[in-house]
């Protein structure tokens, strides 16, 4: 899924191309992506976005007030498999694709790959509306240490649990997360409650140099291109996508654990104190025979 270094390289992306332009249409190409009725996609045929925005993982066009009428939010959740494809005017449709968004230089493609059809396509009025699609959570590059903290403190959760969380940090995803705990060196399964004081300020630190950091190499890799290669696994990240490859600080093999539908990526040696932590399915199976530590492994 798309994050916030990814969505913000998105946003200005659009940002580059889009604002100032009239968006002559919307077509929907797939119904199930539309999850809204009112305002009609024809209440913004012929308006012009004002601006791009992002909300967490969401990415917003702006279409201004008028007089008398409230300003309209496209808001585009991409979630696991959306995508954007810039094209030309009056290019033929594109791979995957479930809308399109017709500006007079050029049309938007909004893409989703696979069957499960989670990407959606929203339209709403008023900044009212638009808020209570927010899920609350504070933008982690503006949060101060103390703000930072007390978003910690709310729930006592693992930290994984806890950064992916959208009603704690805006836009930390699966991927992101296991970056950042593994440059704070703190285990995914510690507690937030039991974190101290120089280690909530570690996680924080650790939390501002990933995303900016990461925001700083995607935005330097599109350039003043369209951005293509958007993706959860990159070849420079630490562990996340890597398991049994070399941990690039201690050259230990980064191990995983599945769930559900995500995985958490770590590096025993660096964050866990060399302990392997359970896998929910594998160690349930294996019992004894788990290994307890990376040096056993």
């Amino acid at each position: 899924m798309p994050e916030l270094p990814d969505v913000t390289v998105y946003v200005e992306a659009l940002e580059r191309r889009i604002v100032g332009q009239r968006l002559e249409r919307i077509r929907v190409l797939t119904p199930f992506v539309l999850r809204s009725f009112d305002p009609p996609l024809e209440a913004v045929a012929g308006r012009t976005v004002s601006e791009v925005r992002r909300i967490g993982k969401r990415i917003v066009l702006v279409i201004p007030a008028e007089a008398g009428i409230q300003a309209i939010f496209i808001v585009i959740h991409l979630m696991i498999a959306g995508r954007f494809v810039w094209k030309p005017p009056a290019s033929k449709t594109t791979k995957n694709a479930i809308a399109a968004f017709d500006f007079t230089n050029g049309t938007l493609f909004f893409t989703e790959a696979g069957t499960r059809k989670r990407a959606s396509l929203t339209l709403v009025r008023g900044e009212a509306a638009l808020k209570a699609l927010d899920p609350g959570g504070i933008e982690p590059l503006e949060a101060t240490l103390e703000q930072f903290r007390a978003a910690l403190a709310r729930e006592n959760h693992t930290l994984k649990r806890s950064l992916t969380d959208p009603h704690l940090f805006s836009g930390i995803g699966n991927s992101y997360s296991d970056e950042i705990l593994h440059a704070a060196q703190l285990s995914p399964l510690k507690l937030t409650k039991a974190l101290t004081a120089e280690e909530s300020e570690r996680l924080w630190k650790a939390t501002r140099s990933t995303l900016a950091s990461w925001t700083d190499i995607l935005r330097a890799e599109a350039g003043e291109k369209f951005p293509e290669k958007v993706t959860a696994f990159r070849p420079g990240m630490a562990v996340h996508g890597r398991y049994k490859q070399p941990c690039p600080v201690c050259q230990a093999p980064v191990q995983h654990i599945v769930y559900a539908e995500n995985e958490c990526n770590y590096c025993a040696r660096c964050q866990t104190g060399g302990k392997l932590l359970a896998d929910r399915s594998l160690s349930r199976l294996l019992k004894d025979d788990w290994p307890k530590s990376i040096d056993d492994l």
